[in-house]
Formats: C-alpha cells, sequence, structure tokens
C-alpha cells in the first residue's frame, strides 16, 4: 500500500523537474547574465585593492587612469548583466506560472469530474499562490547558481592572498548551509499547513458568498461569520508560526553571515599586522567581507525558497495528479437521439423507468424535490455510472459507455441555479461566440424586455453571479443560454420558478415551439411548461407513478391537481 505523503511528495517534485526543465534555455541564459553580475560584483573589492596596491607602488597618472575606467566596465557589467540577467529569469517565472495556472483550471473545467477532496476555494488558492510559488524555482537555480560564483571567485581571490582566508570562507559558508539547510524543513513543513489553512479560509468565504442571500434570509449571517472568523483565526495563527519560523530563519543567516564576514576581516587584519598580505591584498579581503554577505545572504536563503517551491508543487499535485471519478468511455451517440432511463436507483430514485422519443417534448412533475434533483444529477454526468443502480441510455448507448465529451454535446442539463459570469448579456448567453440561435433563445426565454432596457442591448455588462440582475432575469438569461445551445438533447428543471405567470405561460410556449423536433425533457411543477408538454410523467415516491397528457391528468387525479394547481 503506497503512502500518500510519498505518492504526492513525489508527484511535487515531478511537477519541479518538469519546470525546470521546460525552461532550461531561460534558465541558462539567467545563470550566465547572473554569474556575469555575481563575478562583476565580486570584482570590485578585487579591483580597488589591486588599484590601491599599483597606485602606491607607481604613483602614475596612466595607472589611475586605467583603472578608472577598469571600474567603469566592472560597474557597467554590474549594471547591465542584472537589467538583462533578471528580466529573462522573471518572464521565464510568469509564463511557467501563468501555465501551471491554465493547468489547474483547466483539469477543474475537464468534462469528468475528478476525486479531489478540496472546495473551489482551496482550489483556487492552488491555482493562484502555489502556482506562482512553484514557478519560483525558476529563479531560485540560476540564483544559487550565481551566488555560488561569488563566493567561490571570493573564496579564491582570498586564497590567492592567503590560502587560510580562502579555507576560512569554503569551510564557513559550508557551515552555514548545512545550519540553514535543517531550519528550512520545518519552514516547508509550516508552508504546507499555512497554505491549507489559508485555502481552507478562502473556500469559506467562497461558500459564505454563494450562500449570502439564504444567510440573510433566515438570520445565519452571524453563525455563518462566526464560523469565518473561527477558520481565518486558525489560518492566522499559523501564519504567525509560519513569519515566527522564517524570522528565526533570517535572523540566524543574517548572523551567521556576518559572523563569517567579521572572521574574514579580522583574519585579514591579522594577516596584515603580521606582514603575511599587503596593503592591497587588505584592502580587497575587506571589501571583499563587506561584498560577500549579500551573495551568502542569497545563497542562504535559497533553501527555503527550494521548499516553498516543493511544498507548492505537492499541493498542485493534488489537483493535476488525481484521478477522475469515472473513466469515460468510447464511441459516439447517435444525433437526434432519445434519451432513455432504466430503472436507475440513486438517492430518492427507486427504478425509476421512462423514455423520451426523439423530437419528443416531455415534462415530469415531481412531488418531491429531492427526487427532480437526484434526477437531474444523474442526467448531467454529476453521480458517475457506478453510483448509481440502472442505466441511463442516449441513442440507445449506455452513458457508461460514452466519453463525456460525446454525450454533452448532444445532451445538455440546465441546473436549477445556472451560474452567471461577469461579462455581458451577450457572453453569458453564448460564451463561445459561436451560437446561431441566440435572437431565437432571447425571444424564447423572454429576455426580450431586459434587453430593451439597457440601450447596450445584449452588450449590457452583468456583475458576477448576475449582482445587477434580479432573480427572474437571472433565471430568463440561465434560460436563454440552454436554449442558445440548440443541443439535440436538452434537459431544463424548474426553468420558470421565478418569473410571474403570464411570462411562464410565454416561456412555455415559446420554448415548445423552439424545440420543435428536438428532444426536450423538462422537470417542472409548471402548470404551463406541463400543458405544453407531449406528455408528463408523474414522478413520486422515487418512481413513476402516472403517465398521460396535462389535461388527462388534471380531469382524472386528485392528487395531481392538487400538487400542480396555482
Amino acid at each position: 500500500m503506497k503512502n500518500p505523503d510519498k505518492q504526492r511528495t513525489r508527484q511535487g517534485s515531478d511537477i519541479l523537474r518538469t519546470a525546470l526543465r521546460r525552461n532550461v534555455g531561460a534558465m541558462a541564459w539567467g545563470t550566465v547574465l547572473m554569474g556575469l553580475y555575481q563575478a562583476a560584483e565580486t570584482a570590485f573589492p578585487i579591483a580597488l585593492g589591486l588599484i590601491v596596491e599599483h597606485t602606491m607602488r607607481d604613483r602614475s597618472l596612466g595607472s589611475l587612469g586605467v583603472s578608472i575606467g577598469a571600474l567603469a566596465v566592472i560597474i557597467t557589467t554590474v549594471s547591465l548583466s542584472w537589467r538583462f540577467g533578471m528580466r529573462v529569469l522573471q518572464k521565464a517565472n510568469t509564463t511557467e506560472a501563468h501555465r501551471w495556472r491554465v493547468r489547474v483550471a483547466g483539469r477543474g473545467l475537464q468534462p469528468v469530474a475528478q476525486d479531489i477532496d478540496l472546495k473551489s476555494g482551496e482550489v483556487l488558492t492552488i491555482a493562484t499562490e502555489d502556482a506562482d510559488q512553484t514557478a519560483d524555482i525558476i529563479e531560485v537555480v540560476p540564483l544559487l547558481i550565481s551566488s555560488l560564483v561569488a563566493v567561490l571567485i571570493a573564496a579564491v581571490a582570498l586564497g590567492l592572498a592567503d590560502i587560510r582566508l580562502g579555507l576560512l570562507v569554503i569551510v564557513g559558508t559550508a557551515a552555514i548551509l548545512s545550519i540553514l539547510s535543517v531550519m528550512s524543513r520545518r519552514i516547508g513543513s509550516s508552508t504546507r499547513e499555512q497554505q491549507a489553512r489559508v485555502a481552507r479560509a478562502g473556500a469559506k468565504v467562497a461558500d459564505l458568498i454563494i450562500g449570502l442571500r439564504p444567510l440573510h434570509g433566515f438570520g445565519g449571517n452571524h453563525a455563518a461569520f462566526r464560523s469565518y472568523r473561527r477558520v481565518s483565526t486558525e489560518a492566522k495563527h499559523q501564519s504567525i508560526t509560519v513569519a515566527r519560523v522564517n524570522g528565526v530563519y533570517a535572523g540566524t543567516a543574517l548572523g551567521l553571515n556576518a559572523v563569517l564576514a567579521a572572521a574574514v576581516t579580522l583574519t585579514a587584519g591579522w594577516l596584515a599586522f603580521a606582514g603575511r598580505i599587503n596593503i592591497g591584498e587588505l584592502v580587497m579581503a575587506v571589501g571583499l567581507a563587506q561584498f560577500i554577505m549579500e551573495p551568502l545572504r542569497l545563497f542562504s536563503e535559497m533553501p527555503k525558497y527550494v521548499m516553498i517551491a516543493r511544498a507548492s508543487a505537492e499541493r498542485m499535485a493534488l489537483v493535476l495528479t488525481a484521478p477522475p471519478v469515472t473513466t469515460p468511455g468510447t464511441g459516439r451517440p447517435a444525433t437526434g437521439a432519445d434519451l432513455e432511463v432504466d430503472c436507475v436507483r440513486h438517492g430518492t430514485l427507486r427504478k425509476v423507468r421512462f423514455r423520451v422519443g426523439a423530437g419528443e417534448f416531455v415534462a415530469i412533475a415531481a412531488y418531491q424535490p429531492r427526487a427532480a434533483a437526484d434526477l437531474a444529477s444523474v442526467l448531467a454526468l454529476n453521480v458517475p455510472p457506478d453510483g448509481y443502480d440502472g442505466s441511463v441510455r442516449l441513442g440507445g448507448r449506455d452513458l457508461a459507455d460514452l466519453p463525456v465529451e460525446a454525450v454533452r454535446e448532444q445532451l445538455l442539463v440546465n441546473p436549477y441555479d445556472g451560474e452567471i459570469f461577469a461579462g455581458t448579456l451577450r457572453t453569458n448567453i453564448d460564451p463561445s461566440g459561436t451560437g446561431r440561435t441566440v435572437p431565437e433563445a432571447v425571444e424564447a426565454s423572454m429576455l426580450t424586455d431586459v434587453v430593451a432596457l439597457h440601450r447596450e442591448g445584449l452588450d449590457y455588462a452583468v456583475r458576477d453571479r448576475g449582482a445587477n440582475l434580479s432573480g427572474g432575469q437571472r433565471q430568463r438569461l440561465s434560460l436563454a443560454r440552454a436554449l442558445a445551445a440548440d443541443t439535440d438533447v436538452l434537459v431544463l428543471r424548474d426553468p420558470t420558478t421565478a418569473v410571474d405567470a403570464v411570462t411562464e405561460q410565454l416561456i412555455a410556449r415559446n420554448v415548445a415551439k423552439l424545440r420543435r423536433g428536438r428532444t426536450t425533457l423538462v422537470i417542472t411543477s409548471s402548470p404551463a411548461l406541463l400543458d405544453a408538454a407531449d406528455r408528463v410523467l408523474v414522478l413520486d415516491e422515487g418512481v413513476i407513478k402516472a403517465e398521460d397528457t396535462h389535461r388527462n391528468l388534471l380531469a382524472t387525479d386528485e392528487e395531481y391537481r392538487l400538487a400542480v394547481t396555482r
């Protein structure tokens, strides 16, 4: 049996390796330029030492001019190499973060749901913060190498002056990295926990925003706020813990670097006092001791950033490597197909059986809302085929034997609470911009009055979740989107609950006319839609108990008349 933590760690490492492999060229150029920058930075105190030594010995204006020119070249190299090196690395970093964001978002939008034990808010955090932190590895490796170049150049230069100075830098650097690498492991584990808690807090916010109106409706907003405050407080405490660990790490790194710089300076002073090195070499040693703190700081921070990137990559692996809820089949359903539900048992459904013939308009009057929701979930493929008993067939082919993409090209189930996106009326109705029946869908859904209210027409701006639309307008907009999709088989669930009776009557007549010749199933209690249907199926206590036209059922079935008459 595989250890989930070890499996996730391996998958996170694979993500990091993929990011590094994809950006080898940019990282190579970035490493060269940043290495040149660090080499030029290191050369500055070396050049100062040489200038002092030769100027004091030769006392020549020509030598002074050459020295000033050399310093100008070094300064120019420092400026340009830093500028272009960081440009290359940050472009690669940003591009790589974009790739991972798109992959995480794409996985969430795939037709086949993934077996991910995460809420949408947590997935959002992974697609943003974790993707960015994972891509930081693109900058970390070149900066690590360039910092190592600076330390090695400083060690060689000091070693040429006196071997003891060079050894001091090498041994000191190795000791600092050994201490900090141990501390960085604590940062990695703390960061993983912080990311998880912050993501849970984000998920809680998303849930509260979605349910804000019903929460206000029954006075549950204060309890919901307390629930969020508790989750947010946990995230805050973990963030403080991470900040404390990072502070200890940074303080320790700075202190150790300062100790090493002081040791180099004091050793160089002692060697100069003893006559083992000259004044120029002393100036060089003191300058390098001051300069070396910066690459040492960068060098010592790299383990921390590697651990953060690894922790973020492991969280991305939760989404990217999650198995599908169901395994897609092969083949395609026939166009103009019928829809058949055969002995389906799921939730409140008990051996539901019915068939909607090709081109037929059928309505289902569900006496229990839960049964309507369960049936819609099965038809929408929100429940995998192995999650219910019985079978659902499209054009005579079992849904379990068909790819989800192919099913959704032929069968559309419009949800009861269709999501409205920020954009315009047009982009909500026809997101792909390729729909040919948008005007007909707008007219059939009676969205024409909403379009006429605004001089922008279909280009009227819609806020996130349709915040600037009424409940009825949002429902009609969702219905227009479903009709504009123009699929062979369309399933609507309670598409007119938020509109008035007159509008409902017009919508029912329009939908029946627009969908003539196409297979349509409406799960509803609306008398207007029931009357517009070719026949009505009565779903009660999880089974189909009656079947006839709406008017015949009104005349012969007292329970039906009481259930649907308004």
